[in-house]
């Protein structure tokens, strides 16, 4: 049964793909990015109180600041949707850990505390899902509360993803990149920040 689930979700993904459209659904993508309300019914006067949504490429200045190594530097919170009590209250257990998000390479095997989080990408593809022009559309639309986030601050999500099947890494982790100078790191509803330490 489960191969036969398994062989229908793959035939879907390729007509989807054929078409030019992959939305994955499949309950094998285990990616925690928080999923983003529904709009409301009416259409925003401007597009500023909303995010744009969809997945586009990096853009050449996202890029160039997102590669390179990272480490997590200090816990910032809680997302208000969920605590993980493991990390309550100081997250402790990534503070000095580090991922590697390069172009051709994505691995999380520096959370050395969590085994789960032992992953490894070659050429992953990297997406901004959406962009927030603001703190309050930021929030509206995540319903996270980012500590030391300014009023007009753009905030990018970026999934990460195996080319081939277009399915979001198996880790719990989401990124958020702010105004090209901050890289905020979001696991198990934990909210971290990443400091590069190969400039």
């Amino acid at each position: 049964m489960k191969k036969t689930l398994l062989a229908c979700m793959m035939i879907m993904l390729m007509l989807a793909s054929a078409c030019g459209k992959v939305e994955t659904t499949s309950s094998s993508n285990t990616s925690s990015e928080p999923k983003p309300e529904a709009k409301e019914s009416t259409s925003p006067a401007s597009t500023s109180e909303y995010c744009s949504q969809g997945r586009v490429k990096l853009d050449s200045e996202t890029e160039k600041f997102i590669y390179g190594t990272w480490k997590v530097k200090k816990h910032l919170g809680f997302a208000n949707s969920y605590n993980d009590a493991s990390e309550y209250p100081t997250g402790q257990k990534f503070i000095g850990d580090d991922l590697i998000i390069e172009k051709d390479l994505f691995s999380s095997k520096g959370l050395k505390n969590y085994s789960d989080y032992q992953y490894e990408l070659k050429n992953p593809l990297y997406e901004i899902t959406s962009t927030c022009d603001n703190a309050d559309a930021f929030y509206r639309l995540y319903k996270i509360d980012m500590p030391d986030l300014n009023a007009n601050d753009v905030v990018k999500a970026i999934d990460i993803s195996d080319p081939s099947t277009k399915l979001s890494i198996p880790v719990s982790v989401s990124f958020f990149v702010v105004n090209n100078d901050r890289l905020i790191l979001l696991s198990e509803g934990t909210i971290f920040e990443l400091e590069k330490t190969d400039d």
